[in-house]
């Protein structure tokens, strides 16, 4: 198992804010018009129920959750259909990491940025955190999790046993890290990418985007 660089999280602050998670779960969050446009970026560990957090965070806030959309460029280049691109990434979700050219990555951070400039969004995962390093509208996220309630839910979701889980999380975890470092020259576990980082271990994913929604909409 692939130790984790986590000495740059306070461990005072994670057990901080999952008592707030706990606190907030019976508070409801309701969308409301904010004069500002805003952007949340969600970077998160494999395992971790990211994009089911990401999906109901943008619904929270009545605005477009950008995931599928900016492997567009990566589709188009290997000539795949829809259908294969689902395939693929749940066959081998490291893949889209693996095959992303400097060429890719520009016109994906373009794309990302033009998306942002138009409207109010969220944007999951392609080091949104380090192209909107320097955005006062930019709330950036990390998602972890317990290494235990991260092979669970990968075992169970994609139908295989815990050894081939626990393979599984490292090879998508150090291909996300490669990909990180490559195109941010940064490693996505130092703390100081982001305005908040959280330990969904055990959360419920409506729990845990209630807790974004609020901070995004406090600020």
């Amino acid at each position: 198992m692939a130790a984790m660089p986590w000495e740059f999280f306070l461990p005072q602050t994670l057990a901080y804010i999952k008592i707030l998670l706990y606190l907030c779960v019976r508070i409801p969050v309701k969308a409301k018009i904010m004069e500002k446009r805003f952007i949340v970026t969600i970077g998160r560990e494999f395992g971790t129920g990211g994009r089911k957090i990401a999906t109901e965070l943008a619904q929270l806030l009545g605005v477009k959750l950008y995931d599928r959309q900016l492997l567009e460029p990566i589709r188009e280049e290997h000539n795949l259909t829809q259908e294969e691109v689902d395939h693929i990434k749940a066959v081998k979700p490291s893949w889209w990491y693996e095959n992303v050219s400097q060429d890719l990555y520009d016109e994906e951070e373009a794309l990302v940025r033009e998306l942002a400039e138009k409207e109010s969004c969220v944007i999951l995962g392609r080091t949104g955190f380090h192209i909107f390093r320097e955005n006062e509208r930019a709330f950036k996220v990390f998602l972890r999790a317990d290494r235990a309630f991260r092979l669970d839910k990968v075992a169970r979701r994609l139908n295989i046993d815990e050894e081939s889980a626990d393979k599984l999380i490292d090879k998508v975890d150090e291909a996300r890290e490669n990909f990180t470092k490559t195109f941010s020259g940064k490693t996505r576990y130092d703390a100081r990418n982001y305005d908040l980082v959280l330990n969904v271990t055990g959360l419920d994913p409506l729990q845990v985007a209630r807790f974004i929604a609020q901070c995004v909409q406090s600020r």
